[in-house]
């Protein structure tokens, strides 16, 4: 088959290699249809790594999939061969002390699509994923939206972790696919009002589009003190979704006494963050660091079924499979008003 894998920094091939097998009873094998290019698979095409997670060349990144399930192992029950399905990315054991207590998320030995040292991303013709991590969808769902499940799923466990929307006053700091995968949950679960930055103005308007109440660019306005003119007393939760040092000091500034930040975006090259300690010691400000999605994948599928929001928004590009890496350069250069480029293998 087919995988487009990483050979450098800033480059990649189309590389032939063997087809995955079928090798346990719960083994489901997927002929991929969409994939999303995430801001972590842009990372690892820029610089090699994430943090401590470093690539080893030649290496297939891509976890935001969907696809047609080619063939199953003798144990499957789910799901069947033509079940269009979405790809949950993350396989836990099932055994482990956070498992059981119903964190597969923190599984002590997950394993997670496109991550270097743990498996070969799904930037490939066939993958080969747990019966556990495949999600049938209905005739409503498009293979763009089962795909998008997948950061959908981060910002409803997002929200899910923070507070009760219904009436909040809620930031969302980076308006990227993440943040509006955020928003999207929050609008749907009766956030009263959201307020977005972000340092692309048309990111900004998307936003708006799909239901801020405001938006502000770091850039050209100072957004702690546009949202505290419109806010006096503070927001009740703020969102980190860009993992820039600017955003949590923003942050902090932004929120209320007793408010709650949430901590969801990834920094890029950084090892450690600070914080204003006397504000966040007098405001009690509560912070909770989130980790991909737990048990989200579903409820985000719902979400989408019912008509709540329209996540093919985020959806702005499109590319055949063989042009992967200028979806890579479009995505890394943040141009041509890009929130989400799709890979289509079709």
């Amino acid at each position: 088959m087919k995988a487009m894998k990483l050979t450098g920094i800033g480059a990649m091939e189309m590389i032939e290699v063997p087809a995955p097998e079928i090798v346990n009873g719960d083994d489901v094998l997927i002929r991929m249809q969409r994939v999303g290019v995430c801001g972590s698979d842009v990372h690892y095409y820029q610089t090699g790594q994430i943090g401590s997670q470093v690539v080893e060349y030649p290496f297939a990144v891509g976890h935001e999939g969907a696809g047609v399930v080619e063939a199953i192992g003798a144990d499957v029950t789910n799901v069947k061969a033509g079940d269009r399905i979405a790809v949950e990315p993350a396989m836990s054991c099932g055994e482990c002390d956070q498992c059981m207590s119903g964190r597969p998320h923190t599984c002590r030995t997950l394993r997670f699509l496109g991550c270097p040292r743990q498996a070969e991303g799904c930037l490939s013709e066939f993958i080969v994923m747990p019966e556990a991590c495949c999600f049938k969808v209905t005739d409503k769902t498009t293979l763009d939206e089962a795909a998008l499940s997948e950061p959908l799923a981060i910002g409803v466990y997002a929200v899910k972790q923070s507070i009760p929307m219904q009436g909040a006053k809620v930031g969302i700091l980076g308006s990227g696919c993440i943040g509006l995968s955020v928003l999207l949950p929050a609008r749907a679960q009766g956030a009263e009002a959201v307020y977005v930055t972000d340092k692309i103005d048309s990111r900004l308007e998307l936003a708006k589009e799909a239901g801020a109440v405001w938006g502000g660019n770091p850039d050209t306005e100072d957004v702690v003190a546009s949202i505290k003119e419109l806010e006096p007393g503070g927001l009740d939760v703020v969102f980190e979704c860009c993992g820039e040092q600017e955003a949590l000091d923003q942050a902090i500034d932004m929120l209320k006494p007793g408010g709650k930040l949430m901590l969801i975006g990834i920094p890029p090259t950084a090892e450690r963050v600070t914080f204003k300690i006397d504000e966040l010691r007098h405001k009690e400000i509560c912070i909770q660091n989130i980790r991909r999605q737990c048990h989200c994948v579903q409820p985000a599928l719902d979400m989408m079924d019912r008509g709540d929001f329209d996540v093919t928004v985020m959806g702005t590009h499109r590319f055949p499979f063989e042009q992967t890496q200028a979806a890579f350069d479009l995505a890394a250069s943040y141009e041509d008003g890009v929130l989400k480029a799709m890979i289509d293998f079709n």
